[in-house]
């Protein structure tokens, strides 16, 4: 399944272009789900998901009622220790979402669609509205955090131990953890690999609408280098609410010459694998779907040949000995990165984005003798330590 997560700076129409690359993939003749958590013009306002067109349904996000269920299912599943320690059980008429519950929501809705739980409408594009930039950069790498830290607070090979844990009890006089804790940690961290699967599939791309001027230029240009530390492709930048750019008028002419300069930036900047894309200013935001269906400059997705398998990293070997471990990010700045060697993780900081990645097997036994970022790729060197490398006969 094709997928294209849309987001952008605040305010720069991210809804509405989500919607029109909706449109536009079905009108290819692609079955195709929009899901978004704001409503959109001319579409159904339930949970849906709900016909538009012949070939494109709608799905809304509701994170209170995601929230309510969750926490509900949790007290279910938790009843004998919330019972030992004489808990009272919450009701969901008194429940009120949570800061970041909006994000567990979308992760939500993309596991559904990671698992096929929408198989019989046989959708072969799902568009997902997700929040504005930093959120959504936020949200991407959630799955692989709770994961790592699934894995930290409860490794699976303590589970071997469960048949102790009467004894232990015993001796500590506390209750030891349940056998749901860790039932339920499996299913949830098989329920984030699906999340994680679908974000790094080679099939999925992100789509960045802007709108031209300094600010969002800057905000690009630095979404360009979180994007890259994940692993994730931008499809295509969307220049939202472009100026005619001949008027009569000077003050109408000056903003429309200052957004034609800052498309010529993001042009060279995105060259040569990234197409920029004009979307014309309405004079009003979309108020109709026929609107929306027309919206010029906001393509449909492309059809991405399959990536490289293994993440958006290589090994190297220098000839001396010596691996380089590589990771391209356009965009970073030297003297914002961060490098910390923690076992057998690397853990890469760029300015405000952070991402803990598992070495390969042979990086493991390996020492960090050096970094360097030339040419927007970083490369981080690994000499074979001699206590954990196999020696030669």
């Amino acid at each position: 399944m094709r997928t294209v997560l849309v987001t952008g700076p605040g305010g720069a129409g991210r809804t509405t272009v989500a919607a029109a690359t909706a449109l536009a993939s079905a009108r290819t003749g692609r079955r195709t789900l929009l899901v978004s958590a704001d409503a959109v013009p001319g579409f159904p306002a339930g949970p849906g998901p709900a016909e538009v067109t012949e070939r494109l349904d709608f799905a809304r996000t509701d994170s209170a009622g995601h929230f309510r269920d969750e926490l509900l299912a949790l007290q279910d599943r938790a009843s004998g220790v919330l019972d030992l320690l004489g808990a009272n059980r919450l009701d969901g008429e008194e429940l009120t979402e949570l800061p970041g519950s909006d994000r567990l929501a979308v992760l939500h809705i993309l596991r559904r669609a990671a698992e096929g739980d929408w198989s019989q409408r046989g959708y072969e594009t799902l568009v997902v509205d997700l929040p504005p930039l930093t959120e959504a950069l936020a949200l991407l790498a959630l799955p692989g955090q709770l994961r790592r830290y699934l894995r930290r607070l409860l490794p699976r090979e303590r589970q071997a131990a469960r048949a102790l844990r009467p004894l232990l009890a015993q001796v500590a006089g506390v209750p030891m953890p349940a056998q749901w804790l860790y039932e339920a940690a499996a299913r949830k961290d098989a329920e984030l690999a699906a999340v994680e699967s679908l974000i790094g599939d080679t099939a999925t791309t992100v789509r960045l609408v802007a709108e031209p001027g300094p600010a969002a230029g800057d905000a690009l240009r630095a979404a360009r280098t979180g994007l890259a530390l994940h692993g994730l492709r931008v499809d295509a930048v969307v220049a939202n609410r472009v100026l005619p750019g001949h008027s009569s008028d000077p003050w109408f002419a000056g903003l429309a010459a200052q957004q034609e300069k800052c498309l010529d930036h993001w042009r060279q900047e995105w060259a040569p694998g990234t197409p920029v894309h004009e979307a014309a200013h309405l004079g009003h935001d979309p108020r109709t779907l026929d609107e929306l269906a027309l919206r010029e400059g906001v393509p449909a997705p492309d059809d991405r040949e399959p990536g490289p398998a293994g993440g958006p990293w290589w090994t190297e070997d220098d000839g001396d000995g010596v691996l380089a471990w590589c990771l391209p990010l356009p965009g970073a700045v030297k003297q914002d990165l961060r490098l910390v060697r923690r076992g057998d993780e690397l853990l890469i900081g760029a300015g405000p984005f952070h991402r803990t990645v598992r070495l390969e097997s042979a990086l493991r036994r390996c020492t960090v003798s050096g970094a360097a970022l030339a040419g927007g790729v970083l490369r981080v060197r690994f000499t074979p330590d001699p206590a954990l490398w196999p020696r030669s006969r």
